[in-house]
């Protein structure tokens, strides 16, 4: 059972998932910093300083707080568009580099043109005889 419990374990994939976990929650201290200290107050300025939050309805005994409900709807946009243009810089730079890769996997060694230029002169020269 110890066995194959340190197999499940250390499998690459479970490695892998504890890695992305642990970042995953440091990146989302960052983007609820982002939003709360920066994008939040920007939005209050461009709307006036409108706040839903404080929004609510008594039915009976029971308060519903559907102004909650409109304010956490504004900060998953918030929120998940900060992650989207985040991600798109990060794709960009990785798509740039990829882009490198490939311009000096393309420059052509003049040893390597040279051999092919003399193998494709013998090729012809056995096919004109």
């Amino acid at each position: 059972m110890w066995k194959d419990f340190k197999e499940f374990v250390f499998k690459g994939n479970v490695v892998d998932l504890a890695v992305a976990v642990v970042i995953g929650t440091a990146f989302s201290a960052i983007v609820t910093s982002l939003v709360e200290n920066i994008i939040t107050p920007l939005m209050g300025i461009l709307m006036n300083g409108i706040d839903f939050s404080h929004l609510s309805h008594n039915v009976g005994e029971a308060e519903i707080n559907y102004g909650r409900f409109i304010q956490s709807i504004i900060d998953f946009f918030i929120i998940s568009g900060s992650i989207f243009l985040f991600i798109r810089l990060l794709m960009k730079f990785k798509r740039e580099k990829r882009e490198e890769t490939v311009e000096q996997e393309r420059e052509v060694n003049p040893q390597e043109e040279l051999l092919r230029e003399i193998r494709d002169l013998l090729k012809e020269q056995n096919q004109a005889n």
